[in-house]
């Protein structure tokens, strides 16, 4: 895979991606950018909740399972000193329909130790949760 990412000044970058869509990436203006589109650290986290999210939605959907609506939220925790990378990411998934709290947990675990490709290139820890129908599990 490859991806083209072009300066355009400042801190701005725009990403062409194989599949033809382009990404406008800048930094904060605080540091010299115009916030003319998300962080790399911002599409890193948001890559990694789509991803899985992607997974979760093939995986319940293998098992015959109907999801009435989805939603997640990733944070991550970053190093103090540079690189700053992220140390830990956790994504809380957000679930409803008539889904079992089994097959729910089994298509999370999937996901999180064999399936998402963005996680597993993260040298983070990565934790998760869940909840379906405004339950919480851990």
């Amino acid at each position: 895979m490859k991806t083209d990412v072009q300066w355009k000044g400042k801190m701005q970058f725009q990403a062409r991606t194989p599949s033809g869509h382009g990404i406008t990436i800048d930094a904060a203006r605080e540091v010299g950018g115009e916030d003319k589109g998300p962080r790399p650290t911002e599409l890193l986290l948001s890559a990694a909740g789509a991803c899985s999210g992607i997974d979760i939605v093939n995986i319940l959907e293998k098992m015959r399972l109907t999801v009435e609506s989805f939603d997640m939220e990733v944070s991550g925790d970053r190093a103090d000193e540079h690189p700053r990378r992220f140390t830990k990411v956790h994504i809380h998934y957000r679930l409803e329909g008539d889904l079992p709290e089994d097959k729910v947990r089994r298509a999370v675990d999937l996901s999180r130790d064999k399936y998402c490709s963005v996680s597993q290139s993260l040298n983070a820890q990565i934790t998760t949760s869940f909840e379906i129908n405004g339950e919480k599990y851990e």
